[in-house]
């Protein structure tokens, strides 16, 4: 994959809401949003991307987080949205972060899994990546991939292919869900809440004006055959990762799901 460059967030991005809750450090190249109980913040890319490789690196909120939550995001602009989301869920001072992930598409979504990291997010920071090409969605933390969702049209689930997506980083209060389901409710006495932000890197097709473009050129690296599926080494890392730190997977949940959605069978052939 191709190498992340540090590039000033202002030639890329521009604040979503609340800019008086962004600092920016060193010329740009690294980015501060800040909580409190007024009001979160974040940032979005100026134009929209059709396929490639996102990443970001990222140090999360320490301390006592519960009820945070910090994001990382892609998301298209209608009603029936795709959309590829990191989202760490804050905690409670001593307790693990909750990586959860999920996948929209045509506006469906509830496909949340969910990890916990094997080192503290808070202390240095860590890269966070997608790479989204017509075959596959893969989710990396530090080049171990956490996570694949595979394009099962052919099985009747749609597929992010045609629909723009613009990058989104954020941190604000979800107190009524992000922690033991809401039970934990952000402590305000400890706001502000930063996260901190860097190695803004985007390697994608812009499809702002014109999607078909992207859908057809089949050129790009992330349409080569090397990229359209994990290797082996990678699968034995996305392995390690389900059997030691996967703590909720969409595709097991009986209770929600009596039956299982049909990507979960093409899933578990990894």
């Amino acid at each position: 994959m191709a190498a992340a460059l540090a590039v000033a967030l202002v030639k890329n991005y521009v604040p979503t809401w609340a800019e008086d809750h962004i600092h920016y450090v060193d010329g740009g190249r690294e980015v501060q949003l800040y909580l409190d109980k007024s009001t979160g913040t974040g940032f979005q890319t100026r134009g929209s991307y059709l396929f490639g490789h996102f990443s970001m690196h990222m140090k999360l909120v320490g301390g006592d987080s519960a009820g945070t939550v910090t994001a990382f995001y892609l998301s298209s602009q209608n009603s029936e949205h795709d959309e590829i989301d990191f989202e760490f869920l804050g905690n409670r001072s001593g307790e693990p972060y909750i990586l959860q992930t999920n996948v929209f598409s045509g506006g469906k979504g509830d496909r949340e899994q969910r990890i916990y990291l094997w080192f503290d997010p808070t202390k240095d920071y860590h890269s966070y990546s997608v790479l989204w090409n017509l075959y596959m969605i893969a989710f990396f933390v530090d080049e171990t991939p956490i996570r694949v969702f595979k394009n099962s049209k052919d099985l009747g689930v749609r597929y992010p292919f045609n629909q723009p997506m613009k990058l989104y980083s954020s941190l604000w209060n979800a107190d009524d869900w992000a922690t033991r389901g809401g039970r934990e409710k952000t402590d305000w006495s400890r706001a502000p809440f930063v996260a901190s932000y860097r190695g803004f890197h985007v390697d994608g097709c812009e499809a702002s004006a014109e999607a078909r473009y992207c859908a057809t050129q089949g050129a790009r690296w992330w349409d080569q055959p090397e990229f359209q599926d994990l290797d082996a080494d990678q699968y034995r890392r996305l392995a390690w990762v389900r059997a030691t730190h996967t703590i909720y997977n969409y595709c097991d949940d009986r209770d929600r799901y009596p039956t299982m959605s049909p990507e979960c069978h093409r899933d578990r052939d990894a």
